[in-house]
């Protein structure tokens, strides 16, 4: 699908020459990537001490079956 994007130029030549990319399109669909991983990542990061804890599991017992 093509799309026009007004991409500030700086910004993009940096990122090809961090990314070490070859292309605009390389680059910009590696940002995209990077981005979506970030952000389910943070959802995951969210959910940190939202699980309860039963403190009479034993992790060890279930290991011997």
């Amino acid at each position: 699908m093509a799309t026009n994007l007004a991409i500030d130029e700086k910004l993009l030549e940096e990122a090809l020459r961090v990314g070490g990319h070859r292309t605009k399109k390389a680059t910009v669909n590696e940002a995209l990537a990077e981005y979506i991983l970030h952000r389910k990542q943070a959802a995951v990061v969210e959910l940190f001490g939202t699980v309860d804890i039963d403190p009479t599991y034993d992790y060890k017992a279930n290991r011997r079956r």
